[in-house]
């Protein structure tokens, strides 16, 4: 358990960018003598192995296990809810263990639509926060889903539901980390003002007091300095007021013509 949470750590505060070879030279370094193949197989069983090389194939080749899409965020115009979600998991160290959450922010409102609490970090962790955001806003076709490029948003199961629902999925390139800032900036406000002020009894309360922050707190009450001090719930509302015909609309894409 020590050993399987400390290579999950280190995957996680490396975004999924190393491979088993670094984890265990950065275990070594951590004082945990292990052997590389031990540590493969464990970042297999957790699905935290690197896609970089599959990254590099064809993205047409039929074969290939993960495809990895177009940055489709940074060609979009956001002017109303439920155009862009952006999508992105983070862990949490409860007790002797980490645990691990996936989140669905919409890029307009900044709202968070959807999210997951588990001990795992599997594709259903990802799967079922998705499944809330789509329960609870029900997008109309054309609603661009953005990701890294993390195995649990490339696997078959998330892509198939993406498309079941007309969604076009959109990825980041490795090392720019920008379309994910909406994301990355709600995570560390969550454990600066939830997950590090707070010590939680087991995962039943640490889901408790996560679930009272994200949809009490955070969308109805909390002032957003991107919004104009406003929360999500309320910009949505006088953005819905003020322009009927952008909000809840589908997005449009703009292509450039290669020269």
């Amino acid at each position: 358990m020590t050993l399987r949470s400390a290579i999950q750590e280190i995957v996680l505060e490396h975004r999924r960018r190393y491979g088993y070879r670094r984890v265990t030279a950065e275990l070594r370094r951590r004082g945990i003598m292990v052997n590389r193949k031990r540590v493969a197989r464990m970042m297999q069983a957790d699905n935290l192995l690197g896609i970089q090389n599959r990254e590099l194939r064809l993205a047409n080749n039929r074969d290939d296990e993960l495809e990895i899409y177009l940055n489709l965020a940074s060609r979009v115009k956001v002017c109303g809810p439920n155009q862009v979600w952006i999508a992105d998991i983070t862990y949490i160290r409860l007790n002797t263990e980490f645990v691990y959450l996936a989140v669905v922010l919409d890029a307009f409102s900044r709202k968070v639509v959807g999210w997951s609490l588990n001990r795992a970090l599997q594709a259903r962790l990802a799967l079922n926060a998705l499944e809330k955001a789509i329960m609870n806003r029900q997008p109309a076709p054309g609603l661009v889903h953005h990701s890294d490029q993390g195995v649990q948003y490339a696997c078959r199961d998330y892509v198939r539901m993406l498309r079941d629902h007309r969604m076009m999925p959109s990825m980041s390139r490795p090392g720019n980390p920008y379309d994910n800032a909406k994301c990355e900036s709600f995570m560390k406000s969550l454990k600066q003002e939830e997950i590090y002020a707070n010590d939680y009894r087991d995962l039943e309360h640490l889901i408790e007091s996560v679930e009272e922050f994200i949809e009490h707190y955070y969308n109805r009450c909390r002032l957003h300095s991107a919004l104009g001090y406003r929360p999500p719930e309320e910009f949505e509302k006088e953005s819905e007021q003020g322009n009927a015909e952008a909000s809840f609309a589908a997005s449009t894409l703009t292509y450039c013509k290669a020269r």
